[in-house]
């Protein structure tokens, strides 16, 4: 297909956003040619191994215990019958609001030695609650908060089929048990491929869940050759490690899923459940409150306590000027990368063909990129910038001794954000861009509105909902990131999850309570959005 000039223009933005993306991958790959030295050999000899076990046997770990827990409970409140079915089908979406270092020092603080539950267990029962490893507290913390990702996925899945898929295996002979493995597990492959992916994305991005626990990874290995040896270079070395890794996951995910199409005939929301004996009736609820309180009552509650004993005492300008910093740059971030996305949907609708196709799918990759790998490339590409701007102004103006620097701006921070999230905001625009048919271009066309007029005076009207979606996803997503936020924020730029982080580091967990309450209370929002599309899509499931 040969497109007309001015319609060719519009591939240009698509181009230019999939270049940022590009742009920290570049550097990454290029550091691998620039020697480390003395800091790289100490890394490789001592730093490495570990890391890359540690980093691999967490992925995989976290990856099955939320394949197990995410599935199980979504064919329960999917297909079962049983007490409590009907609010835990959305309750358990609820994790979704708390970001893995919240859960990790709230649960921490629950089960420790000295707190109030295991002293009382302790003293009157006389039983001693476990002790667990680094890894095993990471993997524990990190699956309740991710399981939803694949509980969503496959609940999705399973609604689809119903008992329809049992009732088939069981006409075939198989019980219900050998049905379940044999049939509906199968047909629900893909979306539990879908969902393990974007857990394994996410852990292997993880930062700050790990880093309550001394957990040593890749994210916090770049992290520490960065601020503790004070080697750029192994930084990015370490991070084109971790874009292998993610490589590798992103592989393994396709290749799991294989060619394989799966339809159905329709939502089975309202198909007849599974009646569940008595003891299975309780099983059924008892293991969904458990999953619920461990993943979001329990935690919620811990922190709800240490925010009322510390609130005199914590409570005041100093908070405000977090939540202000948080939710100024949460604004921020959400129109920058809400209005790319924008460009980029209407890019792709006014200019379709291979480039713009390519372009939307390379711009879309940052999700899939830890926030550490993009604060420390983009860091590298505007301190060039810098130097560069500071040249040509030696040239133009010898002798002034004029110094542009832009890495103590929050330009570095904003290009990341827009990298790392432009998937979540292109998601729900894509969508609503689908819903315009061509007859409603064809007929402005027809009224004389072409171009940018188009988009402003038709598109936009139409895109509201879209646009308000994708900018409370990045809102949501700007307030609860870490890495990128504490490794590349102006100085005294301190927000909500700074704050947290440098309160859990010191020890003093009930003193981050009112920051965690505060981005978990933000978190709430679109995991309502969420239950609400999927309940209007799957009726009263």
């Amino acid at each position: 297909m040969t497109l007309r000039a001015g319609t060719r223009a519009w591939q240009i933005p698509a181009v230019l956003i999939a270049a940022l993306m590009l742009l920290p991958i570049a550097v990454a790959v290029g550091s691998v040619f620039t020697p480390a030295g003395e800091v790289w050999s100490h890394i490789a000899e001592f730093v490495l191994p570990r890391v890359v076990a540690n980093t691999v046997w967490l992925t995989v770990s976290v990856a099955l215990t939320t394949l197990l827990l995410g599935a199980a409970a979504a064919w329960l409140t999917a297909t079962c019958e049983f007490p409590g079915r009907r609010w835990l089908g959305w309750a358990l979406l609820l994790p979704l609001a708390m970001p893995g270092y919240v859960i990790a020092f709230a649960l921490t603080g629950i089960f420790e030695y000295g707190a109030p539950l295991s002293s009382y267990l302790r003293e009157s029962l006389a039983v001693e609650l476990p002790r667990f490893s680094a890894g095993v507290a990471s993997t524990i913390c990190l699956s309740l908060t991710l399981y939803p990702y694949v509980y969503l996925l496959a609940r999705q899945a399973f609604l689809t089929q119903g008992i329809r898929s049992l009732e088939v295996a069981q006409s075939l002979g198989m019980t219900r048990r050998r049905g379940f493995f044999r049939v509906a597990l199968p047909m629900a492959r893909p979306w539990l491929a879908a969902g393990v992916a974007l857990v394994c994305m996410e852990t292997l991005a993880d930062f700050g869940t790990v880093k309550v626990f001394n957990f040593d990874t890749f994210t916090t290995a770049i992290y520490s050759a960065w601020f503790g040896l004070f080697s750029l270079t192994a930084a990015l070395q370490m991070s084109v490690m971790l874009l292998v890794l993610v490589l590798v996951a992103l592989t393994l995910e396709y290749r799991f899923r294989g060619k394989a199409r799966y339809t159905s005939a329709g939502s089975a929301a309202n198909a007849p459940r599974m009646q569940l004996s008595g003891g299975a009736r309780i099983a059924a609820s008892g293991f969904c409150l458990l999953l619920f309180a461990l993943a979001f009552a329990a935690p919620v509650s811990q922190l709800v306590f240490w925010a009322w004993n510390s609130l005199a005492g914590e409570w005041g300008a100093r908070y405000l000027e977090y939540f202000r910093a948080s939710l100024l740059l949460s604004l921020a971030s959400a129109g920058l990368v809400t209005l790319m996305a924008v460009m980029l949907g209407y890019s792709e609708r006014r200019a379709p063909g291979v480039i713009t196709r390519w372009s939307a799918r390379v711009a879309t990759l940052g999700y899939a990129l830890p926030g550490t790998v993009l604060a420390v490339g983009f860091f590298v590409v505007v301190a060039g910038a810098g130097h560069a701007l500071t040249a040509m102004a030696g040239w133009l103006a010898p002798g002034r001794g004029v110094t542009i620097t832009l890495t103590g701006t929050l330009l570095v921070m904003l290009l990341a954000y827009s990298a790392r999230f432009m998937a979540v905001a292109y998601g729900p625009l894509g969508s609503a861009f689908e819903r315009i048919t061509p007859r409603v271009d064809d007929a402005a066309r027809g009224l004389g509105v072409t171009g940018a007029q188009l988009l402003r005076r038709v598109h936009l009207p139409m895109l509201r909902g879209g646009i308000a979606t994708a900018a409370l996803l990045v809102f949501v997503d700007v307030m609860k990131e870490l890495p990128i936020t504490l490794i590349t924020r102006p100085f005294g730029w301190d927000t909500l999850a700074v704050r947290i982080f440098q309160m859990t580091t010191e020890g003093e967990w009930q003193r981050a309570a009112i920051p965690a309450l505060a981005i978990v209370a933000a978190g709430l929002a679109p995991v309502i959005w969420l239950h609400r599309r999927s309940h209007g899509a799957n009726g009263h499931a």
